[in-house]
């Protein structure tokens, strides 16, 4: 057997199958278009529409190697030889087209003469009932009958669900030799030790199960086959396992060469490195495919790869950021099949940095009280950590509760999930108290009804900027009515109108609609229903009659301004894209005549040269005043042309396709400019983060921008007034009075803690022990809460066993409490943020934080004395609950 890269078999693989007249398709993204599929966890599932006749394939054989993610079983991996949570499936498919009788001898043929395995190494399993295969196999193929196992539905039946296209399966396996045999006499195909190894799976999608479970042969039988990369190449290259392939085994080396280790002399150090080696795979083609580190969905499990990494990493000795150091081993060990992964190089290694320095900053902390309670665990003869310290460890460190569980079970100790879920779930239910969102509830009502009756709204105001109307309802307090007449609040609904109705985050048109005799001043317009156009407004002459003839005109000013920002709004999408990377997608938009909003995928906020090349680019595009074109196409074919489309978006069979030049292609239907010259300045006047992983840009475009140049121009003048000088010396100047500032600051408050600490060798005293950790409660006039910290810190230092209690009293009579706790009396039972809430409570105050500082606040001192008071029995009660 030849020795192959993984990268050869990869290239060998679709080869093959294009020689067979497979279409060859780059691979997928790991972000299905499959709602019930956080990622693409198999070869199948872009296919998946075709497969269950949802769409008809433009070809009817196709072949790919398809990155995949698996979840399921990430604590495996590292453990097993073969348990990952990147993977490439290497797939051939067939829609209507070739059948068993042709990909069974396929696969031979591959694995025997293409790869060069032994043939008399080889094995076959078939369904129970699936004589047409094992014929093939015995017959065609030449495999002994020995050597064809029958085996039932859970290993050789394949079903997309409960109903819908199903069918027989066979597995090829490679028989690795006696030695990875578990040793037992019954050792044989289906034996859940390493010797029997299965490596590719032919699935014959050839019937139909209905509800009853009844099975009918497809009119259309199809292929879908599956070999995993990794699992094929640790075969080849003659390994135990995949990792010692060389898809893995230059990334584990790095690892090593980091901490100067060598890899097959330590058990755990091995360990850690095959967790890393994976998950790093893992983490950089999900940054590639735009996915971003948050607390829920595919952002969490990504935040969770990386931050196993970083755990395991100083399991190893990794003390220093380190996994972007790996990053270009990744991509020689993968090669060039994945452009993706040059392509977003500098967005994966970003955003890898960002998570990693975010969680090493947390771990060694979160870790350290961890251990604290585990040892305190173990003294006790206890083996389960609270879910409500676990919950403390995700919520204030960031500890993944699945961290948590394994780093426990290192030291043998379970952890209470159920007490963790009670946490999260009064953690939710808090937010959802704080919400102040309602819900409104969809029911029938008079839109509803037009909707029915009348159909979608003809809109000519692409084109149009008035026409002639007729009157299809009057609409009063929600009611139809025959007319409305002056002075009347009205909704009105023509049988077409120019009038944009707000949808896609563009705001609705305003206007008139009038006659000799009548005029209806247009307020807003909206979708009420899908489909239905409905003009709000007033009656301010005459009266509006219900099937009247009329004019509407909308107000032509105000909708250039929007079209100026709607177009805008593209090219700064564009814009946002090249600057920080392809992961860059919309998330929301708010398009009105006085400014613009877009918020998009990003995991730090802009810097300033980033917001600084956003516009310029913007600005070349708007100078070269392009012509924006819009076209209507299907929607397979506005894809095909690399038109970006909304994530969340429900697009019909037909779209309107918008694009600048060659600078953007986006679905959108809005209204826009005829040319990017006729939006004029462009500045982007705010960035901020509105969620994990969300940012938003607030910009001005065309006569909105104008105010606001000006305005930056008289504050620059009003300073020059102020500071004296010119405007190139403004900055300096105003840095310099800044510095001087922070100065005087710094020294006032010196003096403040000097004056607060005149007495505190006499004043300060313990006011309680319990179990060797004192308790000193006092409290400060005038002093803020940063000051307080400051106190506290001397305090600690000459009792550097109590647990501080501080309180300090604003000229206002508010309230700042701080309480401080070492590492040391930690161990012994002590927790800061438990203390502080108990305390802050007597106040009728709020307050909180980890074992070592917690924090609070009181809007009055009115009650501090009797807290303080009754502070050091709460004080013994936590201590003694703790041990």
């Amino acid at each position: 057997m030849i020795h192959r890269s993984g990268k050869e078999l990869r290239e060998l693989f679709l080869n093959f199958f294009e020689e067979k007249g497979c279409k060859r398709y780059h691979s997928f993204s790991l972000i299905p278009d499959d709602p019930t599929l956080l990622f693409t966890i198999a070869g199948m599932v872009p296919f998946k529409p075709y497969f269950l006749g949802l769409k008809t394939p433009e070809v009817t054989r196709a072949t790919t190697a398809q990155k995949c993610v698996r979840t399921n079983d990430i604590e495996n991996v590292g453990h097993t030889a073969r348990h990952h949570t990147f993977f490439e499936m290497l797939g051939n498919f067939s829609f209507g087209d070739y059948f068993k009788n042709e990909i069974i001898p396929w696969a031979w043929e591959f694995l025997t003469e293409r790869v060069g395995l032994d043939p008399n190494r080889l094995y076959a399993t078939v369904y129970l009932d699936d004589d047409e295969a094992f014929n093939i196999w015995h017959e065609k193929v030449g495999l002994p009958k020995e050597r064809i196992f029958r085996l039932g539905a859970d290993d050789n039946f394949w079903a997309a669900g409960p109903v819908g296209p199903c069918g027989p399966c066979s597995e090829i396996i490679y028989d690795q030799g006696a030695q990875y045999s578990c040793g037992k006499p019954t050792c044989t195909v289906g034996c859940d030790c390493d010797r029997y190894l299965e490596i590719w799976n032919l699935v014959f999608m050839q019937y139909n199960r209905d509800k009853d479970g009844n099975l009918t042969p497809l009119p259309h039988k199809n292929i879908d086959t599956g070999m995993g990369l990794e699992r094929l190449a640790s075969v080849v290259q003659s390994v135990p396992n995949d990792f010692e392939t060389d898809l893995f085994r230059p990334i584990m080396d790095k690892a090593c060469e980091l901490v100067n280790v060598k890899y097959g002399e330590d058990p755990k150090k091995d360990m850690a490195v095959k967790v890393i080696s994976d998950h790093i795979r893992a983490s950089s083609f999900m940054i590639a495919d735009g996915v971003l580190p948050t607390n829920d969905g595919g952002g969490y499990v990504l935040r969770r790869l990386i931050r196993r990494c970083v755990r395991y990493g100083r399991l190893l000795g990794i003390d220093k950021p380190f996994l972007t150091d790996l990053l270009p081993v990744v991509r020689e060990s993968i090669g060039d099949e994945y452009h993706e992964l040059v392509e977003q190089a500098e967005t994966i290694k970003q955003v890898l940095s960002t998570e990693e320095e975010r969680f090493s900053h947390t771990l060694a902390q979160g870790s350290e009280l961890m251990y604290s309670e585990i040892e305190k665990l173990e003294k006790a003869g206890k083996d389960t950590l609270q879910g409500k310290i676990a919950f403390d460890l995700y919520d204030t460190f960031g500890f993944p509760f699945e961290l948590t569980e394994e780093m426990c079970e290192e030291r043998g100790i379970k952890v209470d999930k159920e007490g963790f879920e009670e946490a999260m779930e009064e953690q939710r239910e808090r937010a959802r108290g704080a919400s102040k969102q309602t819900h409104s509830v969809i029911s029938k009502n008079v839109y509803t009804e037009l909707a029915d009756k009348l159909g979608a709204t003809p809109f000519c105001g692409y084109t149009e900027k008035e026409c002639e109307a007729d009157v299809a309802a009057v609409i009063i307090d929600g009611a139809l009515a025959d007319e409305a007449s002056e002075g009347s609040e009205a909704d009105i609904v023509l049988r077409n109108t120019p009038f944009y109705g707000e949808k896609g985050g563009q705001v609705g048109d305003t206007g008139t609609i009038s006659t000799d005799t009548m005029m209806f001043e247009v307020e807003n317009t909206t979708y009420p229903a899908p489909g239905l156009i409905v003009h709000h407004g007033k009656v301010t002459k005459g009266t509006i009659k219900d099937g009247q003839k009329v004019h509407a005109a909308i107000n032509t000013e105000r909708r250039a301004d929007i079209q100026r920002h709607h177009t805008a709004t593209h090219l700064l999408h564009e814009a946002l894209a090249r600057t920080l990377g392809a992961h860059v997608r919309q998330a929301g938009s708010l398009v009105t005549p006085t400014f613009l909003r877009f918020d998009f995928n990003h995991f730090r906020p802009l810097t300033v040269d980033e917001i600084r090349d956003v516009e310029r680019i913007v600005y070349a595009e708007v100078l070269k005043n392009s012509p924006v074109i819009t076209k209507i196409m299907p929607i397979d074919e506005a894809k095909k042309t690399g038109a970006r489309a909304l994530f969340d978006e429900k697009y019909g069979d037909e779209v309107r396709v918008l694009g600048i030049s060659d600078f953007s292609t986006e679905l959108c239907g809005g209204t826009h400019v005829s040319a990017t010259g006729e939006i004029g300045l462009i500045k982007i006047i705010r960035e901020e983060g509105i969620g994990s992983g969300i940012r938003r840009v607030t910009a001005v475009a065309g006569r909105a921008a104008l105010p606001v140049f000006q305005g930056f121009s008289n504050a620059v003048n009003a300073m020059v007034t102020m500071v004296g000088g010119d405007a190139d010396a403004v900055i300096s100047k105003v840095s310099a009075m800044l510095d001087e500032k922070k100065v005087l600051e710094r020294k006032n408050r010196e003096l403040q803690v000097k004056a607060a600490m005149a007495d505190i060798e006499n004043s300060v005293k313990p006011k309680a022990e319990v179990g060797g950790v004192e308790l000193i409660v006092e409290k400060f006039d005038n002093i803020t809460g940063d000051l307080l910290r400051q106190i506290g810190d001397r305090i600690r230092n000459k009792y550097p066993k109590a647990m501080l209690l501080l309180a300090g009293i604003s000229s206002e009579g508010h309230v700042a409490l701080t309480a401080m706790a070492s590492q040391e009396i930690v161990k012994l039972g002590a927790h800061a943020g438990l203390l502080l809430k108990a305390v802050a409570a007597e106040m009728g105050g709020k307050g909180g934080g980890n074992p070592m500082l917690a924090q609070g606040g009181v809007s009055n001192a009115g009650g501090i004395d009797k807290a303080f008071a009754v502070a050091p029995a709460i004080f013994e009660k936590l201590l003694k609950k703790e041990k």
